[in-house]
């Protein structure tokens, strides 16, 4: 008995560890896909929204006497070229080269933050001259679907910021480049629900 309960306690002092990965192969992106298309349920309702009460202007402003499609057209280039420059971003990243990868996302997040700004002059004129979001009901739901692609774009930047962070304290770490396809996967996502929005909003908000 003795030599059976030595034995036991040996074994219980052991410890084992697994080598290589602990993280489920693609977990992460596949979970990051399901919160894509949550995402995605959430911007359908917000167009159906603004099809039922897009022409409900209860006798004040339309689209074509509210909007400015240079502007908007400005607006939308600034975000399909940060897409192309996180593409570089990522193509550096895969030559390990941490320093181009680093310059690319630091374009990006300009182009980002560039596109932010425009949207929230474009916000703040057209609350200055009385086309706030209480005036009708068209107002209503260009400001909450309009605002709420704003609103991820937001995130988006702080995300980037602190991921640039990461690589730069870290390096092109498993997890870090982990974290650079998903923002990949979310930032292309805003680019698509945009172009919906400059097709369906502004430009058919134009038209008679």
């Amino acid at each position: 008995m003795s030599e059976l309960s030595a034995s036991i306690q040996a074994d219980s002092g052991r410890q084992f560890h697994l080598k290589g990965e602990h993280h489920v192969k693609n977990g992460t992106l596949l979970g990051f896909w399901v919160y894509l298309m949550s995402d995605c349920l959430i911007f359908a309702c917000l167009f159906a929204t603004y099809g039922v009460l897009g022409r409900n202007y209860d006798g004040g402003p339309t689209g074509a006497d509210l909007f400015d499609l240079p502007l908007v057209a400005i607006n939308t280039a600034l975000l399909l070229f940060s897409s192309i420059t996180y593409g570089f971003a990522l193509l550096q990243g895969r030559k390990g080269r941490v320093g181009s990868l680093l310059g690319w996302l630091g374009v990006t997040g300009l182009l980002g933050a560039g596109f932010l700004g425009l949207e929230l002059y474009e916000f703040s004129h057209l609350i200055h001259i009385g086309a706030g979001p209480q005036r009708s009901a068209f107002l209503s739901s260009f400001f909450t679907l309009v605002g709420t692609h704003g609103l991820h774009v937001t995130f988006g930047i702080i995300w980037l910021v602190v991921l640039m962070a990461q690589i730069r304290m870290h390096g092109l770490t498993i997890p870090n480049k982990r974290r650079l396809m998903c923002l990949s996967m979310f930032w292309h996502f805003l680019d698509v629900i945009w172009i919906g929005v400059f097709t369906v909003v502004y430009l058919m908000g134009v038209l008679p």
